[in-house]
């Protein structure tokens, strides 16, 4: 589950920093489909797995495998035949999903269009249930209101619950909120209604819970926390070198050309990235766009330390004879063994967060770098006083 969400986030972010947001950006690679825009409407057809990302996500069309979206809004129109995950602001399932479907946002809704042949399990703000489900149901939510048949069991945690025309529980209904709701025969007989208060049994057994715990975490925790850290910046240098392979190169070799120049850039970059978000909130209306620069803060604190690290990484192997580009393998044994040294670094008061502060700001020194170089013309070359270009060697003479 983890290397689906990170592939999704990582192509998404490769194909609008290398094509952009403005256009409907589609690729295909190992029989998965990725797909990016600003404003995205697109009809699928695919085969294998779909990730889809967009401020205005629409997807229409039929995937044989799972489908993965995220964006501000969000609604699936299509025939999903196995797994469906979505993320967002507003996440809206009108189509079929053949297998789960698991979604959260500020608001969610399922509508009477919509079918899912497996286990649901929703969190919003405001849940809306109104396509039959054959599997379990499972809900958080503040507002939720089941208006479809649910053929297993459902399990529900909310502020307030509402049952509709339509809504109708095969199995056991077990829900938790503030106030106990009477809920009709025809949705679930008595028998099978289950009512637990917010109070009481479920928070002495949370707390319970919460007792029985270690204080401080087993090494086997610490140790599967790191390998799940590890996995995830090799998978995500395995696609940035996979996909942007002369992008990465640039902004290594920019590095190790001038570090001290980068550092300064990344100061720079990362005050202009952090300064803009308090600007931001005082234009009451960026205030709901905080939130997403914030996100956007953390992807660009691990995309930098990623770049920084493997920058470092691989200065070290030339320098001590490795080839200047070698195989894409080589380069990731390279850049893990460089995150397990920079991780064993963190055992070391105030020496870890120096190292892992530098790394962040020579790669956003260097995406610094290339953003400037974007966004600032060429120039004309410097003339001499007889309007001639100056020659270098000439200079250096």
């Amino acid at each position: 589950m983890l290397t689906r969400y990170v592939s999704a986030v990582a192509m998404a972010v490769l194909l609008s920093v290398s094509q952009g947001w403005a256009q409907t950006n589609v690729m295909e690679n190992g029989g998965d489909t990725f797909v990016t825009g600003e404003t995205l409407t697109q009809t699928l057809d695919a085969t294998g797995d779909v990730f889809a990302m967009g401020r205005s996500t629409t997807v229409l069309g039929q995937t044989d495998g799972d489908f993965h979206a995220s964006g501000f809004d969000v609604v699936i129109d299509a025939g999903v035949r196995e797994d469906a995950y979505a993320a967002g602001a507003t996440v809206t399932l009108k189509g079929t999903v053949a297998q789960d479907f698991s979604a959260a946002g500020v608001t969610v809704r399922t509508e009477a269009t919509s079918r899912v042949t497996g286990n649901a399990r929703l969190a919003g703000a405001t849940v809306k249930i109104e396509g039959p489900i054959d599997g379990a149901l499972s809900v958080t939510g503040r507002d939720v209101l089941l208006n479809a048949p649910v053929a297993g069991d459902v399990r529900i945690f909310a502020r307030t619950l509402r049952f509709g025309p339509e809504g109708v529980v095969s199995g056991r209904l077990i829900y938790t909120t503030k106030e106990k709701t009477d809920v009709p025969e025809r949705v679930a007989p008595a028998t099978r209604v289950v009512f637990e208060a917010f109070s009481g049994g479920v928070l002495k057994r949370e707390w319970t819970g919460i007792r029985d715990m270690p204080v401080f975490p087993t090494f086997a925790s610490v140790f599967f926390g790191f390998l799940v850290t590890l996995l995830f910046f090799v998978l995500l240098g395995a696609i940035a070198l996979g996909f942007a392979p002369r992008q990465v190169s640039w902004l290594r070799k920019s590095i190790g050309a001038a570090p001290g120049r980068t550092l300064l850039q990344g100061v720079v970059g990362l005050s202009i990235f952090l300064g803009a978000i308090p600007v931001m909130a005082l234009t009451i209306v960026g205030l709901p766009f905080v939130p997403v620069a914030l996100l956007a803060v953390i992807l660009l604190w691990t995309l930098a330390y990623a770049l920084g690290a493997y920058a470092i990484a691989m200065r070290l192997w030339t320098g001590l004879g490795g080839a200047i580009d070698p195989a894409i393998v080589t380069r990731l044994v390279v850049f893990a063994a460089a995150i397990i040294v920079v991780a064993l670094l963190n055992f070391i008061p105030f020496v870890g967060w120096v190292a892992n502060y530098t790394l962040v700001l020579l790669g956003v020194g260097a995406m610094t770098h290339a953003a400037f170089l974007a966004l600032v013309p060429d120039i004309d070359p410097a003339l001499d006083a007889d309007m001639r270009p100056v020659d270098d060697t000439d200079a250096s003479s």
